[in-house]
Order: C-alpha cells, then structure tokens, then sequence
C-alpha cells in the first residue's frame, strides 16, 4: 500500500507536550502508509528496496507484491491542539528485526496494533511484546478487501479483552487513520480515569465517534 503525502500547513516551532506513539504490526499490514496518509511533515522512512537475499528469511505470504520494507523506523507528527503534538514511530515488520521493537517501545504512551485480517497470526508477536511492556494499545484492522469479519471472530483470535478498542480503518486515507489516532488517545485518557470499558464500547462504533471526538488541527 502506498499513500502520497499533501502539503501541510505551517507547525508550530515547539509545543509543550510532546506524546510518544508507535504503530505496530506484522509485515506489509500498511505501518509506513499510516504514518504518511496522517503526518503533517514530511515523514522520515528508511525504506529500503526488498531484494533476493531477503526472500529465505522474511516470510511474503499475502505481500509477495511487496518491493520495499522499513529497515528501522519510520516518524512522523501530527497536532493535537495548541499544546500537544504526537510523534508517530511505525516499527519494522519482518522478524529479523524485531528485536528494535523493545527500544521504540521506551517511552511510548501507547500503540496502534495495526492487523491484516487475512494474515491475523502476524499481529501476534506485537501484542505480545506490548503487554510484556504494560503498554497500552488498541487494535486497528487495515482496509485490504479481505474476507469479512465479525468484531468478536477478531477479538477471540488474537484473544483480545473486552477493553482494548477495536476499529477498522484505511491506512491510505488520512481522516481515517487520524480517527485510529483519536481512539488510541481517547483510550489512554479512560485508562487515566479508570473508564477504559466504557471508552473501547465507543470506540467499536465508528460511525458515533465523530460527533463526540474533535479531530486534531489539520
């Protein structure tokens, strides 16, 4: 998947509270299209072209047509009002480098799980590590055309509580991935205040959320 960045407006030079998110998932699941559909600069990547060498260890069931893959992070930022700002890491998918996640993790305020419901054993290893953390995280399902999904199929096979959200999303379009941001946000603002229940009840229904959540400043 691939999305091309607009031009944003002008930032802010500084801001005073500077929030730490990544996205995380399996391999080709879209990370460093969402960090680019919602960023508001011009997003740092370190995407490399996939070559022959890398076909006996990355795993390229459902992304054979894949031609490039993030070799260590991507960044992005995005405004949440005039006082706060979210930086966005999206963290490598292969496993060969799995092992950066534990560093991107340091500081984190939260995550995106992000998942291809075709390839659903991929998000097992984020989630995984995120709870060894305590970090806090939703879980976002990538818009691939795959087959269709009940909301509790996906919770009981990535065997999901009832209190962690779970949405559906494009990562090509920017209004949607910045609604998987305001969930993620809203959710870590009911865990500050012991409403996380009620919070990822709101958060399975989309069509609600706008009215209730402001978007960020564009």
């Amino acid at each position: 998947m691939d999305s091309a960045t607009s031009d944003r407006a002008a930032l802010q030079a500084t801001a005073d509270n500077g929030l730490k998110i990544v996205v995380v998932g399996g391999f080709g699941v879209g990370k460093t299209t969402m960090v680019r559909s919602v960023s508001e600069i011009r997003p740092l990547n370190t995407e490399e072209t996939m070559t022959r060498a890398g076909e006996a260890v990355d795993h390229l069931d459902g992304v054979q047509s894949k031609t490039s893959t993030t070799v260590a992070f991507d960044f992005g930022r995005i405004t949440l009002d005039a006082r706060s700002v979210l930086y966005l890491f999206g963290a490598p998918g292969q496993e060969r480098f799995w092992f950066l996640w534990d560093r991107l993790f340091s500081g984190t305020l939260g995550a995106v799980v992000l998942v291809d419901t075709r390839r659903l054993a991929d998000s097992w290893y984020a989630i995984d590590r995120l709870e060894h953390h305590g970090t806090p995280f939703i879980v976002a399902c990538n818009d691939f055309g795959g087959p269709l999904h009940t909301e509790q199929q996906i919770r009981e096979a990535l065997a999901l509580s009832d209190d962690v959200p779970l949405v559906e999303c494009d990562a090509r379009d920017r209004s949607s991935s910045k609604y998987v941001l305001i969930t993620l946000v809203e959710h870590l603002y009911a865990l500050s205040r012991g409403t996380a229940g009620s919070a990822s009840t709101a958060a399975a229904r989309p069509e609600t959320a706008p009215e209730k959540t402001p978007e960020p400043t564009p």
